[in-house]
């Protein structure tokens, strides 16, 4: 953020660090020195009815020593029957170490399938993907299966993921030699790929000059994680490949956070070339190693190459304490800084600072969901990743993965329609790193025809609560909904809204969602019925058109009989 502040009388200045220092305290406890994960458990299973790597032993010895320095105890096993929902509910993440063929029944299929939707973790390691092949869901659990390989060679591997906690440790490449992988269909629509194989700097490739080889993705509420690296043993004394496996532990363990969502289409502006990119206003930028890195200010370093509309913005940042920055966006072509500042919106970087200033937060207009936004940052001296989505005049946040903000400008003089993306050197002392920022246009500068709303994303309620479905969108509903209650939804316009779609479900006696402009007393503008649907877990779509010119924030309204209503998995205003 931009600070123009007086200078204060010495006292004076000691006591506001001193008040600034507290609140900050209390508002962000991640801005504290990292801690080491809490202690936990991690079962590591490496049963074989195929193939069996005489390097199982050595990987299971390296998961040992990794645990015994990261404060997780590792149970390995090869029985099949601790697969049972009671056990492992124990395990905060389970390791296929290098498993090849049907190693575990019906039951236990059903069990491990239930643990990782539910919010358990998956790794699976080199032959992981060699296993399975008579249950189609674990093909989505490990992202893909095992084809072919040729001889153990040396290969050059691409990081394309340099802020996930298994390859933030990594150059762009890494040449190593292991046992390569190609698979039976590529995975990368279904998975984030962190690194991929150059199938020129080996022979034996088999995927078309697209081979990932590392790779994570959410699975259900849990998190999944493999690579094809670890054939060999001497691969399990490297250190590269012992923090590779430590991040993916980690990751999958729910620690270390990170945007696994599939990502395609999305075109560079800075993976090391600063070609596009001006400053403006004092201070500068360094690009060492594909990574831009704060110093001096207050300026901003902006792609001047081109303004965008409609878009999806990616980058990921790194921030070693309490420092500052912010990534601006929508504002005009500019050499003054403060254009960005006055016409465009930041959001914030910073461990520490009021609410609607500190990371995540439209800087001065809306602060964060600060729950969400604990949930899903890394603390200082980790990465992060921003996804920042701008429709119409609609900004939403997105921090490693998880949505954490929500706004709709309504001021004309910050139109979101188009405009410039800039990143921010604060000043001496706040050093913030950048890499990977990268865009994908979304074709468009016109709001979308529809926006989709998750029904538990209320800002205002009376009544009403989230409920845990694991069908459900997010696993989770608005729910104990009864007659009078309410939910108020901020963040969802009923400007120019035609029709109203929800997705429910019920096994009470349903009832009527009443659908209210600009509070939870203001007009009805269209109401629908909602059935017993067959269950709680048992979802269908209703709809109704909605009349006049409603405008303003959404509010839901609910009326029926006595008890449970009915829940609200999503619901769709379409225009």
């Amino acid at each position: 953020m931009f600070r123009h502040l007086r200078r204060l009388p010495a006292t004076a200045a000691s006591a506001l660090v001193v008040a600034l220092g507290l609140a900050g305290s209390l508002l962000t406890p991640a801005a504290t020195a990292q801690a080491a994960d809490p202690a936990y458990k991690v079962l590591v299973f490496s049963k074989t009815a195929g193939f069996r790597h005489d390097s199982i032993p050595a990987g299971t010895q390296a998961i040992r020593d990794l645990g015994a320095a990261n404060n997780f105890t590792v149970t390995a096993t090869e029985d099949s029957n601790a697969f049972t929902t009671a056990n492992l509910a124990g395990f905060k993440a389970v390791v296929f170490l290098s498993t090849t063929g049907d190693v575990l029944n019906a039951t236990q299929q059903a069990a491990f399938q239930s643990y990782v939707d539910g919010g358990g973790g998956y790794l699976g390691i080199h032959a992981a993907a060699d296993t399975e092949y008579d249950w189609p869901q674990y093909e989505q659990i490990a992202g893909a299966w095992f084809k072919s390989h040729p001889a153990i060679q040396q290969a050059t591997l691409r990081t394309e993921d340099r802020a996930h906690a298994a390859t933030s440790h990594l150059g762009q490449t890494w040449n190593r030699t292991d046992e390569w992988y190609n698979y039976r269909t590529n995975p990368r629509n279904n998975v984030k790929v962190l690194q991929n194989l150059d199938e020129g700097s080996y022979s034996g490739g088999e995927m078309s000059g697209d081979h990932p080889i590392t790779w994570c993705h959410p699975q259900g509420n849990g998190r999944s994680f493999y690579t094809g690296l670890g054939h060999t043993q001497e691969s399990y004394a490297d250190p590269a490949f012992r923090s590779l496996l430590l991040g993916g532990i980690r990751y999958a363990a729910g620690w270390a956070k990170a945007d696994c969502r599939a990502e395609t289409g999305y075109t560079p502006l800075y993976n090391g070339s600063t070609t596009g990119w001006s400053q403006a206003g004092p201070g500068s930028f360094t690009n060492s190693d594909a990574t831009l890195t704060s110093t001096g200010g207050m300026g901003l370093y902006w792609y001047q190459a081109k303004q965008y509309g409609a878009y999806s913005l990616k980058l990921d940042w790194r921030m070693p304490g309490d420092d500052n920055s912010g990534v601006f966006v929508g504002f005009p072509s500019s050499t003054d800084p403060n254009s960005a500042v006055n016409q465009g919106y930041e959001i914030q970087i910073d461990a520490t600072d009021t609410a609607d200033r500190t990371t995540g937060s439209v800087y001065g207009f809306k602060s964060a969901d600060i729950a969400a936004r604990d949930a899903a940052l890394n603390p200082p001296g980790s990465w992060n990743t921003y996804e920042i989505r701008v429709e119409g005049e609609r900004l939403q946040v997105f921090l490693n993965g998880t949505r954490i903000n929500d706004f709709t400008n309504t001021d004309p003089v910050r139109s979101l329609q188009q405009g410039y993306i800039g990143i921010q050197n604060h000043g001496t002392g706040d050093d913030v790193s950048f890499r990977n920022v990268r865009i994908k246009e979304l074709g468009g500068t016109t709001p979308p025809t529809s926006s989709t709303y998750e029904g538990e994303s209320f800002t205002s309620q009376q009544g009403v609560q989230a409920a845990g479905h694991t069908p459900a969108s997010g696993g989770q509903t608005l729910g104990y909904i009864e007659n009078g209650d309410w939910a108020g939804y901020a963040q969802a316009s009923l400007t120019g809204a035609k029709t109203f779609t929800a997705k429910v479900s019920s096994a009470g006696a349903g009832g009527t969602v009443q659908v209210r402009s600009g509070s939870a007393t203001g007009p009805v503008v269209g109401s629908v019925a909602v059935p017993n649907t067959g269950g709680w877990e048992t979802f269908r779509t209703v709809t109704t058109t909605l009349s006049g010119t409603p405008t303003g924030p959404v509010f839901l309204t609910f009326t029926g009989g006595a008890g449970s209503l009915f829940d609200i998995d999503t619901f769709t205003i379409g225009r």
